[in-house]
């Protein structure tokens, strides 16, 4: 995935919200929290081109663990069910299920270790085949770009509905 990661954590937490029957927090934090849940796996990235010199594949470090979102995620429920009206248990929860849904994400095309740090082995639903240079034009011309296509359409629609239907609050 390049460009549906953060389209897909506003999809993630706008569902959360809008079926929430009240929240501790502020719609638009719990958004944030969401869209910056679904990039956060991928702020390795600094990593690997600073420090690492592109050495190991990123999605071998921690922050592409699913493990760890799963963690954060029990934690959040945890936290939740110990203090209902604590507005960091929503935003860690909607944080970590933004982490978990770009672990999926990435496992349509890209190798995932879901079982890291216990099992060294990659897994993706399908792989792109290395037909082109540059190496990401073989990721734009692969028909799973469609799907980040259809991802980024469907959080802009929802994004409109969301504005028609509540132009004065916005984000509530």
């Amino acid at each position: 995935m390049f460009i549906a990661h953060a389209p897909s954590g506003y999809l993630l937490a706008t569902h959360f919200v809008e079926r929430a029957r009240s929240l501790p927090v502020r719609t638009g934090v719990a958004v944030a929290a969401g869209v910056i849940g679904s990039l956060a796996p991928d702020f390795d990235m600094l990593w690997f081109h600073l420090v690492d010199a592109r050495q190991t594949h990123h999605h071998k470090y921690i922050s592409h663990w699913p493990v760890l979102w799963l963690s954060l995620l029990l934690l959040a429920l945890l936290w939740r069910h110990a203090r209902p009206s604590s507005a960091g248990a929503i935003v860690l929860g909607v944080f970590a299920a933004g982490g978990l849904l770009h672990m999926v994400l990435d496992s349509v095309v890209g190798d995932i270790w879901w079982f890291a740090p216990f099992v060294d082995r990659p897994f993706a639903l399908f792989t792109v085949p290395a037909l082109y240079k540059p190496w990401w034009l073989n990721f734009f011309l692969h028909w799973s770009f469609a799907l980040e296509l259809a991802i980024c359409a469907w959080a802009l629609a929802t994004y409109r509905r969301r504005r028609r239907t509540r132009p004065i609050q916005g984000l509530r």
